[in-house]
């Protein structure tokens, strides 16, 4: 529900703000006061474009708000969830239009893009104006129309489940097609690879252990020599190293009690005497592990060429890239054994999930179908109510036939509002044929009859009553007063008969502002009514007469 509309210059409005009726609103005024200017500043929040010519006082920027009540409405929470926006109790959306032309807009003061403005606002208001294409027009909603009327709501979603289930079952099975073409286009290639390393049946860091191992071999000779002479010096030397530090570990001892310091001396001197001792025999014991093995060499360097050349082909640099490759290329080769089995299996499930979808397509289908000639009949005579009585409405709903039926998001069938304005009997859709005084009233008319099943949002009907006077006039304020007893109305009208059903009636005017005209606004009083209603019955000066029927109008 629109609770409250702020306009600050724009065209000549100054400043103004309005507070509507939850129920039916009235918005009156001699022609040319701004009623269609206020129109044109409420687009701004639906999302029209900005044009910084609409600015009254260049200097300054123009500023529309719209403060809304969401009423708990499913697809705006959903907005806001899908948007990362917080929703609240009140919604406000801002437009301004800057001196420079840039525009910017906001919901509830967080800078949003102009789409999403456009989205969110479409979920809010309904404007229906002169020669706007309209909702009417759009196969979304005569479906939803057919499926308020036949009461089967639930029945979609329950559809729009299914199918959304089979178009995801579908996309899997494509994707495992799409694998499966993959890897088998790529098999032989990946088990030449894997059988390659398969063969060379190469073990953790084995690679890293042979190139340590080759160097050791590579250097045996001068690493025996080595050993041999340490360990020689150390125990079997013309003075082994470490029988002449036992000697001095034996010289100094009869003096350790002679000076504090030698006596700590003395204990590293024989933990150094029985380390080296230990150390010679690990040289000896090392020593007599190294030799010189040809036979092994050429092994090992024959282990790693093919070793090399398995790194240097894959581009890798370690043994457990190798293994990591082979991994999965065994996994590769493994997973085209199971394909097979997977697409069997999802090629079921997804035949299984259409028979689901189909199934309950048709009986959507079935549904609509039933609410045609319902539709037709209620809808042409509300259009003769509202001074449209050569106007006639058709409903076309086509469908595929058994195995042939094309399934979409809301089901099988293509739906289509007919409208021949003129008994012509030539039914053309009515987005082609319909005037905007004709696609106003006929949304009208079907708006009153599903705005209890469909969650409708504020209606705003600007000059619906454009060509029409007298009891069709009368029709329409009716209809308009129902309706808005299950949703909020605004209506810009200049037929008293309309005026006289609102709940709230709000006068357009204009006045003389320093060296400027200036249009206001202000919610009439019962008695401001009566006298405004009369001025649209008998002109500026009404007759008594006059004034007693609106007065009948305001009171009815």
């Amino acid at each position: 529900m629109l609770k409250r509309l702020q306009i600050q210059n724009y065209a000549i409005i100054e400043a103004l703000g309005i507070d509507f009726s939850g129920r039916m609103n009235a918005i009156t005024g001699e022609t040319g006061a701004g009623k269609s200017i206020l129109m044109g500043a409420l687009s701004l929040l639906l999302g029209d474009r900005a044009d910084s010519t609409v600015l009254l006082n260049r200097e300054k920027k123009c500023i529309v708000e719209g403060a809304f009540t969401p009423e708990g409405k499913k697809d705006v929470l959903d907005f806001f969830r899908a948007n990362d926006l917080d929703p609240e109790e009140e919604i406000v959306i801002r437009r301004e239009i800057a001196p420079n032309g840039k525009s910017r807009a906001f919901i509830n003061d967080s800078p949003v893009l102009l789409e999403q403005l456009r989205k969110l606002s479409s979920l809010l208001v309904d404007l229906h104006r002169q020669f706007d294409t309209l909702e009417l027009g759009e196969s979304d909603f005569q479906r939803d129309v057919l499926d308020a009327l036949a009461g089967q709501t639930l029945l979609v979603e329950e559809y729009r489940s299914a199918y959304r289930a089979w178009i995801t079952a579908g996309k899997e099975l494509a994707a495992l097609q799409e694998e499966k073409a993959r890897f088998n286009k790529e098999l032989d290639y990946n088990k030449f690879l894997f059988d390659e390393l398969d063969e060379i049946g190469l073990h953790e860091n084995e690679l890293e252990e042979l190139d340590q191992e080759l160097k050791l071999l590579n250097h045996a000779e001068e690493i025996k020599t080595t050993l041999t002479k340490i360990s020689y010096d150390l125990n079997e030397g013309e003075q082994p190293i470490v029988q002449r530090l036992r000697s001095y570990v034996q010289q100094l001892n009869h003096f350790g009690a002679y000076h504090p310091d030698l006596e700590s001396l003395l204990r590293r001197m024989q933990s150094t005497q029985i380390e080296l001792q230990d150390m010679a025999g690990e040289l000896e014991r090392i020593n007599d592990h190294i030799g010189y093995d040809a036979r092994r060499i050429g092994e090992i360097n024959e282990r790693l060429s093919g070793g090399y050349k398995l790194l240097k082909k894959h581009g890798v640099n370690a043994t457990s890239d190798l293994l990591h490759i082979k991994a999965g290329l065994e996994k590769k080769l493994q997973a085209v054994l199971n394909l097979d089995d997977l697409i069997a299996a999802c090629e079921g499930q997804a035949g299984n999930l259409l028979r689901e979808a189909r199934k309950i397509a048709l009986v959507l289908s079935k549904n609509r179908q039933a609410q045609r000639a319902p539709l037709e009949e209620q809808v042409n005579r509300l259009l003769r109510q509202v001074g449209m009585p050569n106007a006639r409405l058709k409903v076309q709903v086509q469908s595929g036939e058994g195995e042939d039926v094309r399934l979409g998001p809301a089901g099988m069938d293509e739906i289509e509002f007919l409208f021949d304005a003129n008994k012509s009997q030539r039914f053309e859709p009515i987005r082609k044929v319909a005037s905007g005084g004709e696609l106003s009233r006929l949304m009208l008319c079907i708006s009153s009859l599903v705005a209890q099943s469909i969650d409708l949002p504020t209606l705003i009907f600007d000059e619906i009553d454009s060509g029409i006077s007298g009891e069709a006039a009368r029709q329409v304020g009716i209809i308009l007063k129902e309706l808005s007893g299950r949703r909020q109305v605004i209506c810009i009208t200049h037929q008293p008969q309309i005026a006289g059903k609102a709940d709230a009636h709000y006068f357009v005017y204009k006045e003389v502002s320093g060296d400027g005209i200036k249009t206001g606004i202000r919610l009439l009083t019962r008695e401001e009514r009566i006298t405004a209603i009369a001025q649209m019955l008998g002109g500026e000066k009404p007759t008594a007469a006059a004034i007693q029927n609106a007065r009948e109008m305001v009171m009815n």
